[in-house]
């Protein structure tokens, strides 16, 4: 049977969704963490093209005041960095589309974007939490960081629950004809 996209209009909490996805595209995977990339060591280094200068200072003052795990860098957190910038970015912005125009294509990468995120930001946390690089301001970061577990698990529940969550059954377009053409006619 024929299927419709839902009007986004009709989906008011997927705008929340899609405002997560348009910060994390614009700003933390291709700023906050873009920067962790282009300059490896953040004790000595030439501001690069992109990020801005300002952008990141910003992301040093943060790193410097609550998050040493930022500054140090070690192998594996520069791994899931460029799992942001490779894999989730394209995902975010493919998302954007799909949320939007109500493609469900996207149903499956979503549940393993969730998936997959979760994942990674629980092991942050346990770092951030007792390992060589700890924070001593770990309530701070993990409040800061709770949007990454609660926004994919929310994602996981609205893509888990409907086979096609963002369209519904077309009513073929005789039927629509014979609606609309009943609804003129008066009832006895």
């Amino acid at each position: 049977m024929a299927r419709r996209p839902i009007p986004l209009t009709e989906r008011p909490w997927d705008v929340v969704f899609l405002a997560f996805f348009l910060v994390n595209l614009c700003f933390i995977t291709y700023i906050v963490d873009l920067e962790q990339l282009v300059i490896a060591n953040p004790a000595h280094f030439t501001y690069p093209l992109w990020p801005p200068a300002p952008l990141v200072d910003l992301v040093h003052r943060y790193a410097r005041a609550y998050d040493p795990l930022v500054l140090a860098r070690p192998p594996w957190w520069k791994m899931t960095i460029w799992f942001d910038a490779l894999g989730f970015g394209p995902f975010y912005a493919a998302s954007i589309y799909a949320w939007v125009r109500g493609r469900e294509w996207i149903r499956l990468p979503s549940l393993l974007y969730g998936a997959s995120i979760i994942t990674i930001v629980c092991i942050i946390l346990s770092e951030e939490y007792n390992g060589p690089h700890a924070t001593p301001h770990f309530p701070i970061v993990l409040l800061l960081n709770l949007p990454w577990i609660i926004f994919p698990a929310l994602i996981v529940v609205r893509m888990w629950r409907a086979e096609h969550p963002f369209t519904r059954t077309a009513e073929p377009a005789a039927a629509l004809t014979r609606g609309a053409h009943r609804a003129d006619q008066p009832s006895v």
